[in-house]
């Protein structure tokens, strides 16, 4: 495989200081430089802290790129040791890891919005990426990131900090001068054009058929032949421009060529030609007004976009409002508050079945004119019959008497008629009294609510291939579906903040509070069964047959906590802090649910001790931390799904899974040690950390256990996983001057990880836990002493380090379950160059991973029905291919692949290990670009425009470097919890597009 040879470093830190206010949000305090806000939402000096975190400044989040609709993929190659994966799912789901996987079923970091929790759990169903939950928070409303990394950042925020805390700090408002009201009005078109290195190149010498000749049917009257319908492979006869073939067209009798046998020749309009051009639109309206001690801000954004896939369209509408105002000199309120209404229409299908994209990467005819197929929806949508299959024209028919499809439906028809479509709507808001006891004490009130409402509809159009749809699983040929999902989670935050002066040098403050948080989640899911009674009537009353009863789903969880901190100032020389924290569980058993768990950290300032002139800041910091874990509801007691009735007996469905009331609560220990500092006047600054964490005694709910219990699963504390690595930040000013600066910030982060135990006990022996399987007979695996991800399937039989090839068939050999990859990368890392020059500015991202490896079910299947480029070289299907290796005995291999024109023979899942189609996930990307032009103020004297600015700006310009052919490898299937589906499985995704953007911000 091939490595990467360079690496890059890490993100310039701010090394000014400014004293630390916790207390309020106030306008003042936002500006001030080395003040980051921490835990809790409690703002503090950085170079106090005794653990690595980073902070990303809003101007870098969306200055320099497109808008993504989702601020967690704009996080991408800004953060050492923050590992971003997006993928090109129309509104598709982002991932987010932090130092590395910490659990046996993956990992993300808590979100945290100005102090309080919030959701970004990714939704997946029907097989479909419904995206994560941050992408309803409006970047326009962020002032900052801040990233906590470890433990000991965490601390405070207990079991849900165990993976690291994104805090996101919003806006207040600030007026103009005069104290009148600001307006500030942003505008953004963009479009989106094909990386074609993401999507396959076809060879053009052969056709439809899983051999070379025309076999699935005699000739037709005249002598021509009939195209091998029924085949979705294009290993088929060559191509011959003199050779008059009967194809699918000639079977549509709205068609010009019907009955008509035409050229044999390879399609004029591939699949890339079926996809549309996206285009998004946003606008954003913020009104402000303010001064120190009142002030508020409301925006509106409006963002619609169409995705790749025709019939594909999305609008998103966010109102957001803040107001901080104090009701005298010692009592102050905040208040935030947002709203989102998203409506989409025509995500993407992901994975292997009825994934149009599967079709176009593993199983189509190169003969197939995608034009043709749109221009034979159309035209049967327009006039549908059941002898039209109501519009469904399909390339792939069963023969020349039975024109409906038998793997594979017209691409236009699914998409036009069997779109899927999700509304929702999400609310976050957040209020709060602080009240100044004296000038050294606070206490602060707040309350949050958080609520996520998603309803989504599946359509099985009538005339449809038949396909399992339902909740039965029967195999139908229409359906319809609905899933409503409603989620609240609730914060009530009672916190005292102290600051105390225990002598002129030595002072010590901190927090002391409590917190009770309620989750709630109701889900329903209900099908038709047996199809529609009424084709276009998208209804459960409209099903064929009596429906099953719907699949609820309910709980309610609360957890109470107490904590505590103290943070010592010795001589602005020495920071000692320490927390404490205890929380009591309602879903861990009585005994069990009361767990505790604190932090200590130590910062030393080198500076104040050694000072040449060179130095402006350096400082050595340490910490250790334990965290403690609960679990999800119902592990504890058996739990019963109704499955329907035997007459008027109602009857439950039989228990498969184990529950544990003797359940523990889970445990991290991290210690980490850094070191950071600002060289020559702030033109050099650093930041490197090391670090190592051990999550013990995890809560595995389905670990799987021997089926002769008459169980197949058990929850149980089980599993050990250590994280371990280097996170370095680096940042430079090459030039700066009145006119002209160039700032290049970097990052680089190694992540180490391994799972070192599961489950070794008298019932059970447990060295390896399944994750995820793969179309293709890959698994990916937390395996004993492997790092987490492991690759198992089959790969070559080795001899002295050369693969063996059989001397009679010249065919590899192959053995089953072996190792054959790991899908985490090796290290990740960000390089940025930004130059301003008086009011122009250009900058641009380059974002780096090295390693982590990819199995393709697409090449798995590909190669072998014979669509890409390299499966027609010369003539390969005709000789066949000498592969290298070594005989069993040893010799080099000279024998070349037997029956060379049989299906399958030369290369793909026939007949190669599935090791063949491992690649290494490494890239480099040039992730944001954008040149920018505020436009000088005397141009706008006499104006009622204060400022204007105009910026070109792209994403995914370029994918400079990579392994894995035809796709992107950060394009995963992604969705669902922990992140699972982000990692190591290229199927069917949709190609990426490079995004190109006009942005115009006014101020007035």
């Amino acid at each position: 495989m091939k490595k990467l040879t360079t690496s890059v470093l890490a993100v310039v830190l701010t090394a000014s200081f400014a004293l630390v206010n916790a207390q309020q949000d106030t306008i003042n305090t936002q500006d001030i430089e080395g003040v980051v806000v921490t835990a809790l939402g409690i703002k503090r000096e950085k170079k106090s802290l005794g653990y690595a975190s980073q902070e990303v400044k809003a101007s870098a989040l969306s200055d320099g790129t497109t808008n993504t609709g989702n601020i967690a993929a704009q996080l991408s190659g800004k953060v050492a040791g923050l590992n971003v994966t997006t993928n090109s799912n129309f509104a598709g789901s982002a991932n987010l890891v932090i130092r590395g996987v910490k659990g046996v079923n993956g990992s993300n970091p808590l979100i945290v919005i100005d102090g309080s929790p919030i959701d970004n759990s990714s939704t997946f169903g029907f097989n479909t990426d419904y995206g994560n939950a941050l992408s309803d928070i409006n970047q326009d409303d962020i002032e900052s990131i801040n990233v906590l990394k470890g433990a000991a950042a965490s601390a405070l925020y207990g079991e849900r900090g165990l993976n690291g805390v994104i805090l996101i700090t919003t806006k207040s408002g600030k007026g103009n001068d005069d104290g009148s009201w600001g307006v500030t009005w942003s505008s953004a078109v963009q479009a989106g054009f094909i990386d074609e290195s993401t999507f396959p190149k076809y060879q053009d010498k052969y056709g439809a058929g899983y051999d070379q000749s025309f076999y699935t049917e005699g000739p037709a009257a005249d002598g021509n032949f009939y195209a091998n319908f029924a085949e979705d492979a294009s290993w088929g006869p060559k191509f011959d421009a003199n050779q008059l073939v009967y194809q699918w067209e000639s079977l549509d009798p709205s068609s010009p060529n019907y009955g008509k046998a035409t050229p044999w020749v390879a399609a004029k309009n591939g699949p890339i030609k079926f996809f549309e051009t996206p285009f998004s639109f946003s606008n954003t309206v913020t009104l402000q007004k303010g001064s120190r001690d009142k002030n508020i801000m409301f925006s509106y954004d409006n963002l619609t976009s169409n995705g790749l896939m025709p019939n594909s369209k999305m609008a998103k509408n966010t109102f957001s409002l803040k107001a901080n105002y104090d009701f005298s000199p010692k009592l102050h309120s905040s208040f935030y508050t947002t709203l989102t209404l998203q409506d989409t229409r025509g995500r993407n299908t992901t994975g292997y079945s009825d994934n149009i994209m599967s079709g176009f990467r593993q199983w189509w005819q190169t003969n197939v004119d995608v034009n043709s197929l749109k221009d034979a929806y159309f035209r049967a949508a327009a006039n549908p019959t059941a002898a039209n299959n109501y519009g469904n024209v399909t390339w792939n028919p069963y023969d020349s008497s039975n024109t409906r499809p038998i793997f594979w439906n017209n691409p236009y028809f699914q998409v036009y008629e069997s779109y899927p479509t999700d509304k929702r709507n999400r609310s976050f808001s957040i209020a709060s009294l602080t009240y100044d006891l004296t000038d050294n004490v606070n206490i602060l009130g707040r309350v949050s609510y958080d609520r996520y409402d998603l309803a989504i509809e599946n359509r099985l159009a009538v005339g449809s291939l038949a396909q399992t749809f339902g909740a039965a699983g029967n195999t139908v040929e229409s359906g319809y579906g609905k899933q409503d999902i409603f989620k609240t989670e609730t914060n009530y935050d009672v916190i005292a903040n102290y600051k105390f002066d225990i002598t002129d040098d030595i002072n010590v403050g901190g927090v002391l509070g409590g917190t009770v948080r309620r989750n709630y989640y109701n889900s329903i899911y209900a099908t038709t069964e047996g199809g529609l009674v009424l084709r276009d009537i998208y209804s459960l009353a409209n099903s064929a047959a009596p429906t099953l009863a719907p699949a609820e789903n309910e709980y309610i969880t609360q957890t109470n906590s107490g904590y505590a901190s103290a943070s010592f100032d010795f001589y602005k020389l020495f920071y000692l802090d320490g927390t404490y924290r205890i929380d009591e569980s309602s879903t861990l058993p009585a005994g069990e649910n009361v767990y505790q768990y604190g932090s200590v950290t130590g910062a030393l300032i080198l500076s104040e001790l050694v000072k040449p002139s060179w130095l402006r800041f350096w400082k050595l910091r340490a910490n250790y931390a334990e965290v403690g874990g609960t679990a999800d509801p119902y592990q504890l007691q058996y739990y019963y799904n109704a499955a329907g009735f035997f007459g008027d007996v109602g009857l439950s469905g039989s228990q498969t899974r184990q529950p544990n009331s003797n359940l523990k609560p889970q445990r991290a220990k991290e210690f980490e040690v850094g070191m950071e500092g600002s060289l020559l006047n702030n033109r050099v600054t650093f930041d490197v950390a090391y670090y190592k964490t051990k999550t013990i005694n995890q809560i595995l709910p389905n670990l799987p256990i021997s089926s002769g219990s008459g169980l197949t699963s058990a929850s149980v504390n089980a599993g050990r996983i250590d994280n371990w690595g280097y996170e370095v930040q680096l940042g430079l000013v090459p030039v700066k001057n009145d006119n002209f600066t160039w700032s290049i910030d970097a990052n680089w982060a190694q992540n180490r990880n391994q799972v070192v135990e599961l489950l070794h006990n008298e019932v059970s022996d447990v060295s390896n836990v399944l994750l995820n399987s793969f179309q293709g007979g890959v698994s990916l695996n937390a395996r004993e002493g492997e790092a987490w991800g492991t690759l198992v399937g089959s790969d070559y039989v080795w001899l002295n380090g050369q693969p063996v090839v059989n001397a009679t068939t010249g065919y590899y050999l192959r053995q089953n379950n072996q190792i054959i990859g790991n899908v985490t990368p090796d290290w990740i890392g960000g390089l940025r160059n930004s130059m301003t020059y008086k009011g122009l500015s250009l900058s641009f991202l380059i974002d780096v991973r090295q390693g982590g490896d990819v199995f393709s079910t697409d090449m798995y299947y590909g190669l072998a029905t014979g669509l890409y480029e390299e499966t027609a070289v010369g003539n390969v299907r005709e000789e066949g291919i000498v592969w290298p290796g070594v005989n069993p005995n040893g010799n080099v291999n000279t024998t070349t692949t037997a029956n060379p024109t049989a299906f399958g023979s030369l290369d793909g899942y026939a007949r190669m290990p599935a090791s063949r189609f491992v690649y290494d996930g490494s890239y480099v990307k040039l992730r944001e670009a954008s040149i920018g032009y505020m436009l000088p103020k005397s141009l706008l004297a006499g104006t009622f425009v204060r400022e204007a600015k105009v910026s070109l700006v792209g994403r995914n310009l370029w994918i400079i470097h990579k392994n894995l052919p035809y796709a992107d490898p950060e394009n995963m299937v992604g969705g669902g919890a922990g992140g699972i589906r982000a990692y190591g499985w290229s199927i069917g995704s949709l190609p990426t597009t490079r995004d190109v953007g006009l942005n115009v911000t006014l101020k007035f």
